[in-house]
């Protein structure tokens, strides 16, 4: 399957984001998840009696769901995997990673997904423990988090762009 080359998960709802992201991270559903399959799952949901006449009298949040499901469907078709829809963003220890190396006053690039990544097996989560600025835990899951970011987006992707504001 062909990837998207545009970042289709900005045009997306973050509740549809979360239900395409439950999918894929669902170890029981057949890898890769593509758009049609959750559709299928989300039209399973919905009562058989269903139709046109009580959707214009009964809002329902899930169909708002299935309509705007249905729209990415009919721009990039069925077999578009789920993936590229769910918007991403770093974890909040991860955050404070990635903040911590751009404001490296030494750095003269804006620091990229392989820079942090490099960052923190040269130790980054364990002086920010050591700092206050994470928990002894919070460390643990860094690298593996980066990695699955550098698979995503590739290694050149700009870090500052997956950075979690709350």
């Amino acid at each position: 399957m062909i990837r998207n080359p545009i970042d289709v998960s900005s045009r997306v709802s973050s509740r549809l984001s979360a239900l395409l992201g439950s999918r894929v991270n669902n170890p029981e559903c057949e890898q890769p998840v593509s758009l049609m399959a959750v559709r299928r799952f989300l039209a399973d949901l919905l009562p058989d009696d269903f139709n046109e006449a009580e959707r214009l009298h009964h809002f329902d949040v899930d169909i708002s769901i299935l309509d705007e499901l249905d729209a990415l469907i009919e721009e990039f078709g069925g077999a578009a995997l789920a993936i590229d829809f769910v918007q991403a963003s770093a974890s909040e220890s991860l955050s404070r990673a990635i903040e911590a190396v751009v404001g490296d006053e030494n750095r003269e690039n804006p620091p990229t997904l392989s820079t942090v990544r490099d960052a923190i097996l040269a130790g980054l989560g364990a002086r920010l423990v050591g700092d206050g600025e994470l928990e002894d835990d919070e460390d643990d899951t860094l690298l593996s988090e980066i990695d699955a970011l550098i698979e995503r987006f590739g290694e050149d992707t700009l870090a500052e762009e997956l950075l979690r504001y709350e």
